[in-house]
């Protein structure tokens, strides 16, 4: 008997959910409410040890517990870097079947993390570059004690007339912060993977390996979309001084490079060696700048418990799109329903001297297209 590939998908997942627990994240730092963390005051302030900060943090490891205590003042910077991670997941799977959805428990994002999808790979590589990000922008802004303004070495093809200085995002920090002889930022996020001992070729090994080359893509998705801002001085703006700094891009920038990586990630598996490989042998191997995953993804058209799929009946689509957004993709060939809805909107705005600005009511009717 001939089983197809999406049976045998379907098998697979089945088999993944049925072995495995929904397991908490710190990516649940994000979602959760410490006002201790987040006014940014000394713990003392609160008469509270660091240790019951750290364990009230759910969704640690026993490790980053430990981590959080050695460096609690790093704390709300990860919380933060959670937060941009999950933010800008949903912005960027707005439109799409997975729409980047949280639950309500220590998973975040619920039975779909079970699976070593493309999905998967991009929450770890969204999550982590968020902690580079909130980590280098708070060196910038002085709220941690070890860390300031950028040291980095002056770019070779900056104009020799302009000044080196200004206080940039210290990516050094955030990306490589050896503090304590450790490097907090890559050893936090990774070191929930690295504390655990998989069977060498196992699948669980391979998920594991999978998570930690896609958490170091994340980080180095920070670094390559860096860029050199420079600023004019002068009277009268007569540019006369030039002074230029190393500047963070938007996390939206970083968010829009790594769907990029996310679309045109590699399926891998691991090997008897205990390393990924190409499940495809006639493709070259992925760099560390890309993502990688092991199980194919469900299709999220309908409702699934099981695989953590929401599915589509009811989402808003787009009646004239072509594009993931469009009904014909999002409803997945279901059809929609169109019902009529009145807008009210401010037209017709005319400026008043002085001071005001005085506008007309609109109402138009809209057609709203929901997946059946």
């Amino acid at each position: 008997m001939v089983i197809s590939r999406s049976l045998l998908i379907i098998i697979r997942l089945l088999l993944i959910t049925a072995t495995s627990t929904v397991p908490g994240t710190w990516i649940n730092a994000g979602l959760q409410h410490f006002p201790q963390l987040e006014t940014g005051q000394i713990i003392e302030t609160y008469n509270v040890p660091a240790s019951s900060i750290c364990h009230g943090l759910k969704g640690l490891s026993q490790g980053q517990s430990k981590l959080c205590q050695l460096s609690m003042d790093h704390m709300p910077s990860v919380a933060k870097g959670a937060r941009f991670g999950i933010h800008e997941c949903q912005h960027q799977f707005r439109d799409r079947r997975w729409n980047c959805s949280t639950v309500h428990d220590e998973s975040v994002f619920g039975p779909i993390l079970r699976i070593a999808s493309r999905e998967t790979a991009f929450v770890h590589a969204i999550t982590a570059a968020g902690v580079v990000y909130a980590i280098s922008r708070s060196c910038r802004d002085g709220q941690l004690s070890s860390c300031g303004c950028s040291r980095t070495s002056r770019p070779r093809d900056l104009n020799r007339d302009w000044i080196w200085g200004g206080c940039g995002d210290n990516l050094e920090y955030g990306y490589k912060n050896i503090f304590n002889d450790f490097r907090f930022t890559q050893a936090f996020v990774d070191v929930r993977e690295r504390e655990r001992s998989f069977k060498r070729g196992s699948r669980e090994q391979g998920k594991s390996l999978m998570n930690l080359h896609n958490n170091e893509a994340g980080r180095r998705a920070v670094i390559k979309r860096s860029k050199i801002t420079c600023k004019c001085h002068g009277v009268s703006g007569s540019c006369s001084l030039i002074t230029c700094w190393q500047q963070l891009a938007s996390f939206r920038e970083i968010g829009d490079f790594l769907l990029d990586k996310y679309d045109g990630a590699a399926e891998v598996r691991v090997n008897r060696r205990g390393r990924l490989s190409m499940r495809d042998p006639r493709y070259s191997l992925p760099t560390a700048n890309d993502l990688v995953y092991l199980d194919e993804s469900p299709n999220y058209c309908l409702q699934n418990e099981t695989f953590g799929s929401l599915g589509t009946h009811g989402r808003i689509c787009n009646r004239t799109s072509s594009g993931m957004d469009g009904c014909n993709l999002l409803c997945c060939g279901r059809g929609y329903n169109t019902k009529k809805s009145t807008l009210k909107e401010r037209c017709e705005c005319k400026f008043h001297w002085c001071c005001f600005v005085e506008c007309k009511t609109c109402i138009k009717s809209i057609d709203i297209h929901t997946c059946k």
